[in-house]
């Protein structure tokens, strides 16, 4: 068999076309998996297929028929519904986080990130004074970032505690943080329509809820009325904790996910520092 310079090239060209392919669903697949809403939607599908299959197995032709006009509309409809996280979606793929966040925080980073967020937190449950505390991960908050004030701060808990300080204009608003640093404060989000939520809970525990249910965000609460300290993880709200309870849970969510990313030294520091604490 004869290689010319035309089969290589038609052969390169087939990796980078299947290369391309598998790109997309790796985006697609790991913002479905970010997202709680996303993933529900994408267990619909899937259920709605096999369902498909199995009455075109067994012969079930009105439920077949059914479900083959669910297939047709269903795009349609799925576009119109969700069409905020397909926008979210499009709007990642035009930032430069795809392959990650934007900054791996080192063990010492992530000892003073905790060691702030925990005592600007304290602070704030014990004077009652409300905050809502969001820190970007995987999936870029840049949409709630440009409509927020600016700030690009070394973080530090009097600069929090002053942000949230009742005379402050930006008190309302939420603070974001990246890496290590205060972004911007007065954000934004999209309040959660969530029906497990309690409702005395008010707006900065919805809000808090629906940041976590569209992005992999960690969003810290301090309740103005009671004082009581929550976090929202993953579409999940975890209501009236200890501030021992925030360390711990900052703890293990800020941890890298592959333990290659760090020399042994800091795998080691990091497990004393768990000890200690």
């Amino acid at each position: 068999m004869v290689i010319t310079v035309t089969s290589v090239l038609t052969i390169l060209r087939k990796i980078v076309d299947i290369s391309i392919v598998w790109l997309m669903f790796y985006i697609i697949l790991k913002n479905i998996r970010n997202s709680v809403k996303l993933t529900l939607l994408f267990k619909g599908v899937v259920i709605i297929i096999v369902l498909k299959i199995i009455s075109d197995l067994c012969g079930f032709t009105t439920v077949g028929l059914l479900l083959e006009y669910v297939i047709m509309y269903g795009p349609l409809a799925l576009i119109v519904i969700f069409q905020p996280e397909i926008r979210n979606i499009l709007e990642q793929l035009g930032r430069n986080q795809l392959l990650g966040r934007h900054k791996v925080l080192t063990v010492d980073e992530r000892e003073h990130l905790v060691y702030q967020l925990t005592q600007a937190m304290d602070y704030l449950r014990k004077n009652k004074i409300g905050a809502l505390i969001v820190l970007e991960r995987d999936i870029s908050l840049g949409n709630y970032i440009d409509k927020a004030k600016k700030l690009y701060a070394d973080l530090s808990s009097d600069l929090l505690i002053a942000i949230f300080y009742e005379g402050n204009p930006l008190h309302d608003g939420g603070v974001i943080i990246q890496g290590d640093r205060v972004t911007c404060a007065g954000a934004v989000f999209p309040t959660s329509s969530s029906t497990k939520i309690n409702k005395r809970l008010g707006t900065r525990h919805r809000a808090a809820l629906g940041i976590a249910e569209e992005t992999d965000a960690i969003a810290l609460v301090v309740s103005e009325e009671t004082g009581r300290l929550s976090v929202a993880i993953k579409g999940e709200l975890f209501y009236n904790l200890s501030i021992d309870d925030v360390r711990m849970m900052l703890i293990n969510e800020l941890k890298p996910k592959t333990v290659s990313e760090y020399d042994e030294d800091e795998i080691e520091e990091e497990e004393i520092y768990e000890e200690d604490n």
